[in-house]
């Protein structure tokens, strides 16, 4: 099994999160800037990451990917065995990909860095915003770990590499992603060049 995908990507350190939660045995290629591994492309004429090849399957979907690891690698389950529960946290997912990622993406391809400021105030106000939520259950709308936390984790630890800092009223964020930066298998699942990423009490807006 082999994971491409870029060492900045957070939609491909999501799923370097669910390996490392599951303890599955993966080669990981990370990508130096352009260049796509010939490799890459002999399972993937498109060239996109993150691209999982596990014998002859071949996943560029981030979020199937993560699916298809739980599922293939059972233990510990990182999603839920009630069908409609199941459904709800695919529709978190859902919307935290086109709401707070949404934001994420903007900023990482425009040039002009007074845009990418004012997304970022943007995305701090949306996740003040919803700081009750956090609040609500250990996890993300949730009593258990699970694969919804698994693709929030990587945008809350960008944060401070955007230079948005959390402010009081929103300590449950800043509790929910201390916990989970503090599980072995994120510290483990980071690529080199997001272990220099400051942390948010490092970061200023």
């Amino acid at each position: 099994m082999t994971l491409y995908c870029s060492p900045r990507c957070a939609y491909g350190h999501g799923v370097r999160f669910v390996l490392s939660e599951k303890a599955i045995a993966a080669d990981i290629e990370y990508l130096q800037g352009n260049a796509v591994p010939r490799d890459l492309l002999e399972a993937n004429p498109l060239g996109n990451t993150p691209t999982l090849v596990d014998r002859d399957l071949v996943l560029s979907d981030p979020r199937i990917i993560m699916e298809y690891l739980d599922e293939r690698f059972p233990h510990p389950p990182l999603q839920a065995m009630d069908p409609v529960a199941r459904a709800r946290a695919r529709m978190t997912v859902r919307r935290i990909d086109q709401n707070w990622f949404g934001y994420l993406d903007q900023i990482d391809q425009l040039p002009d860095l007074r845009k990418k400021s004012k997304l970022a105030k943007q995305l701090q106000k949306e996740l003040v915003g919803a700081s009750p939520v956090f609040d609500a259950k250990p996890y993300f709308l949730s009593d258990d770990f699970s694969l919804v936390d698994c693709a929030l984790a990587p945008l809350l630890w960008r944060l401070g590499a955007l230079g948005i800092d959390l402010p009081a009223q929103a300590g449950p964020i800043r509790s929910y992603a201390n916990r989970l930066f503090q599980r072995p298998a994120f510290k483990a699942s980071l690529s080199a060049r997001e272990r220099e990423y400051p942390t948010l009490a490092e970061a200023s807006v």
